[in-house]
């Protein structure tokens, strides 16, 4: 019978011997990595990210780090030729490099930002040009939920990957093409794999320069409330109220519960914001006109201080 130890170097091994999976995406001869298409993007994210969590993390990363670099050698070596050493510190390089978020994962977006790909395919991450706020999201959801399903269907997402295309002038896009990247980016930002995209997942797909909510001036605890200062509130009643007509409305409105509701739940849809929007309206909006102005903006963002208030108070206390 073997030991626990000797599974594990039986498994190491193997793995040791296993064709290293990214040697195929390199050049023979230059040992360059050539431009993957969507559906080869998706095979090495779904080969990497073994239990489908979203995150290539753990020994996942450690894998693909050693694979990574060992297929750029010229003879077919595997990944042992990485040390463990070697590791660490090509570890904290490449996490510098490219994990954003700094979270100690590499997710679907920081991966794009790392490996060569057709130029079309990835102009549809739009890295180089995030929306300013959620208001253009809201207003690009309701333009594409074509039916109002609360969904993105994937004829709707077609659609929308067609006119971000048109607007980088890349009308040579084939419809075969247009289908590879619909079904590629489902399978990408589709994580409850219902084959559509619902609110929280969309987001993912066409992010926002800042959720300005996610300040630290909003996340204060015991002195939130006294820390919000009027210049916050103007700063955040501008950046919504696009209009300058002094409410926040429509979408609007939508966009700033949007990024609230972000805050305290982070797989969301439309009706659930559409539930969050009526419990707001319901305990600010006294003119029962569906819009917000500047003074009840100010009662909900000192709530929102209060929540944060109470919450660190009791984390305080159970400590």
């Amino acid at each position: 019978m073997t030991t626990p130890s000797e599974q594990v170097t039986s498994k190491r091994l193997n793995l040791e011997k296993a064709t290293n999976f990214m040697r195929q995406f390199r050049d023979p001869q230059s040992r360059e990595l050539k431009k993957l298409s969507a559906n080869q993007f998706m095979e090495v994210w779904s080969h990497y990210d073994k239990d489908g969590n979203g995150y290539i993390e753990g020994v996942e990363l450690d894998g693909f780090l050693r694979e990574f670099v060992s297929s750029a050698n010229v003879s077919d070596v595997g990944p042992e030729v990485v040390s463990d050493e070697m590791l660490v510190e090509l570890k904290s390089c490449f996490m510098e490099a490219y994990d954003d978020n700094q979270d100690g994962k590499i997710d679907i977006r920081e991966l794009a930002q790392l490996l060569p790909m057709e130029e079309n395919f990835l102009l549809l991450f739009r890295f180089d040009n995030p929306l300013e706020s959620s208001v253009e999201f809201m207003k690009i959801w309701r333009e594409y939920d074509s039916d109002g399903s609360g969904y993105i269907e994937a004829d709707e997402l077609k659609n929308f990957l067609r006119d971000l295309l048109k607007e980088a002038k890349r009308n040579d896009v084939s419809e075969d093409k247009l289908i590879e990247y619909t079904d590629t980016m489902l399978q990408i930002f589709d994580f409850n794999k219902d084959g559509r995209l619902q609110l929280s997942e969309m987001a993912k797909l066409l992010p926002v320069k800042e959720n300005f909510l996610c300040r630290q001036v909003f996340k204060e605890g015991i002195e939130g409330a006294t820390k919000l200062t009027r210049i916050d509130i103007e700063k955040v009643f501008a950046l919504y109220d696009r209009d300058n007509n002094g409410t926040i409305e429509n979408e609007e409105l939508r966009g700033f519960l949007k990024d609230l509701l972000e805050l305290v739940k982070k797989d969301y849809d439309a009706q659930d914001l559409q539930e969050f929007e009526e419990t707001i309206l319901r305990g600010v909006d006294y003119s029962q006109d569906g819009k917000v102005n500047k003074k009840e903006l100010t009662m909900i963002l000192l709530a929102i201080a209060k929540h944060n208030q109470e919450e660190e108070s009791t984390s305080t206390s159970s400590k």
